[in-house]
């Protein structure tokens, strides 16, 4: 990499191109200590409900939120025959395309594997959107 490139960042995301504005297309990066073998996508849930969805899970991954959204980290393909509620946000290979005012900060990681189990997240998911 040429030294005038500029440096990766050293925040828990990465913009696909360095002069992108906020809110355009930018992709989650996991801690490099916790390989994802499965690949990841990522789930984003309203903000308002983050911390109800992470107290009724039974175990949880990296999670990363915005001033919208809550971003959990699945194994890619976890939209495989599964109709997510109309209130998340399902992201293939972890690209944000939602504008937000600010950039995702990881705000819980785990110490063994970088994945959230899908199905209780989507459980969990289907639980507030009837409430």
């Amino acid at each position: 990499m040429p030294s005038s490139w500029p440096r990766p960042p050293l925040l828990s995301y990465a913009r696909t191109s360095p002069r992108a504005p906020r809110g355009c297309r930018r992709r989650l990066v996991l801690p490099p200590d916790l390989p994802a073998a499965l690949g990841c996508d990522a789930v984003g849930i309203p903000a308002e409900h983050g911390q109800r969805i992470i107290d009724a899970l039974p175990r949880t991954g990296c999670v990363f939120a915005d001033d919208r959204h809550w971003w959990w980290i699945v194994p890619s393909g976890s939209h495989l025959g599964v109709s997510w509620p109309g209130f998340t946000q399902y992201s293939v290979g972890a690209q944000l395309t939602t504008p937000s005012a600010h950039d995702p900060r990881l705000i819980h990681r785990p110490h063994d594997s970088p994945y959230t189990p899908p199905l209780p997240l989507y459980f969990a998911a289907c639980h507030i959107g009837a409430a």
